[in-house]
């Protein structure tokens, strides 16, 4: 029989769940105590998502848009993640489960290993590179003020440091980007003016007047600015679980948009204005660069290590630390530590050149295409086989139904991918519809997936 969510702010597991389960699922029950409430969940949001890689896509699609069609895009992208974010973490948010029980009514208990991979290896990159930025503000602070320079010195203190932070868990995620958010706001705003007052000239000249594209290029950096995002999208309910019943999807949508939107316009818009006026893609070279007072200087780089603190414990290291859970039945603390040494090894000095943009544009387009087909599969199921009620008993029982792999969810995101790669520029968008309309037919209608539809 299903079941539904006994008390507004706790859930009971299920005995499945509690006595039943595969080893390891312990630490992936449903949640018993949410410890948000929607100002605390605005600001987790709103810190952790800082992200520089916002800026390198604002860098990526200089000399494609003008300053108008560029903020459009980002607000855009914006909306869509609000919406997408919505619908895929109401599965999380009513039962209180993470996205690696959620995915195994689509994916059956071993198929989950796909998109957790797929949600995963985009993390740990991110989060090496993300790293390497909040080192070399560090460095860059510390051979000012002291005139000593180590990079790589830096870089592995501050990855030690992060590790620490994760172990807490989401306690500590929580108040770390409750109190950042204040900081984080008024150093974009600082930033921004910077920008404005150092380029304003010559970016009058070029990026407003320029004529740029209301087509294919426009749609690609709306999806180039959701695909930033298009990893948390995929596993919300591991956010969501934390937030106390009460809101209702348009709350929800305007909490994640809103969340959103003011960090991701500034950052992506001084990429884009930066690199347009200088060339150059590396955030720490452009405010070096682009602010003469020494203080707030050094403020503005402290900001942008703090930045990398708040966005990689929320964002890259949850994620892949609840797929090692799932995968290899590990401890939270035990999986954090093995993803923070996984980020040693994403070269991420590599990443950060002026000739990288690109290069990241493209990891981004490719993430994405995988990335989309998993989230209309999983809305599909939830919201069309499910009918939006679970059963717990199942989601936690490694002999029940959802044993093994569904075929339907692997060949589905088959077909969403090939679609993504044939437009590559919109993949994220291209792969929804085929995914989703195939999983759909082949749940109905192929008789090896009928056991997953109980």
């Amino acid at each position: 029989m299903q079941q539904d969510i006994p008390q507004p702010d706790a859930v009971t597991p299920h005995p499945a769940a509690v006595n039943d389960k595969a080893p390891g699922d312990e630490n992936l029950a449903p949640q018993k105590v949410r410890i948000m409430g929607r100002a605390s969940y605005f600001l987790a949001w709103f810190g952790g998502c800082v992200s520089i890689g916002t800026f390198a896509m604002g860098s990526s699609v200089v000399g494609t848009l003008n300053l108008i069609q560029a903020t459009l895009a980002i607000a855009i992208g914006c909306f869509v993640i609000g919406v997408a974010l919505a619908l895929n973490g109401a599965a999380g948010y009513k039962y209180g489960i993470p996205f690696m029980v959620q995915a195994r009514s689509a994916f059956g208990f071993s198929g989950t290993r796909l998109p957790g991979l797929v949600r995963a290896l985009p993390a740990i990159v991110w989060y090496g590179f993300q790293s390497w930025i909040g080192a070399g503000a560090l460095n860059a602070v510390s051979e000012t003020l002291f005139g000593f320079s180590n990079i790589v010195f830096f870089f592995i203190t501050f990855q030690l440091l992060q590790i620490l932070l994760s172990v807490f868990g989401f306690q500590g995620i929580k108040w770390l980007e409750n109190i950042g958010s204040a900081f984080i706001l008024a150093s974009l705003v600082y930033m921004f003016y910077s920008t404005i007052q150092r380029y304003g000239d010559e970016l009058s000249a070029s990026l407003i007047t320029m004529e740029g594209s209301w087509g294919l290029p426009f749609w690609g950096a709306t999806m180039l600015f959701l695909g930033i995002y298009s990893t948390m999208i995929l596993n919300v309910s591991d956010y969501a679980r934390e937030l106390k019943h009460g809101s209702g999807p348009g709350m929800l949508t305007t909490i994640y948009s809103m969340s959103i939107l003011p960090c991701t316009i500034f950052m992506g818009l001084i990429g884009f204005m930066v690199s347009e006026a200088t060339g150059v893609a590396d955030p720490i070279d452009v405010f070096a660069n682009a602010v003469d007072n020494t203080p707030l200087l050094m403020t503005t780089l402290l900001f942008i290590a703090f930045a990398q603190v708040t966005t990689n414990v929320l964002n890259n290291v949850v994620p892949p630390t609840y797929v090692l859970m799932d995968v290899f039945k590990l401890k939270y603390r035990t999986a954090t530590v093995i993803v923070g040494f996984l980020a040693f090894a994403t070269f991420p000095w590599e990443l950060v050149k002026d000739g990288s943009a690109a290069g990241l544009q493209v990891f981004v387009q490719t993430y994405s295409a995988f990335l989309g087909p998993i989230f209309a599969i999983l809305v599909v199921d939830y919201y069309l086989i499910r009918r939006r009620q679970l059963d717990l008993d199942k989601l936690y029982d490694q002999n029940g139904p959802y044993q093994g792999v569904n075929y339907a969810a692997l060949i589905a995101t088959g077909i969403g991918v090939v679609v993504a790669f044939t437009v590559s520029d919109i993949s994220w968008y291209a792969s929804l519809i085929p995914a989703g309309v195939a999983y759909y037919v082949l749940m109905r209608y192929w008789s090896p997936c009928q056991r997953f539809t109980n």
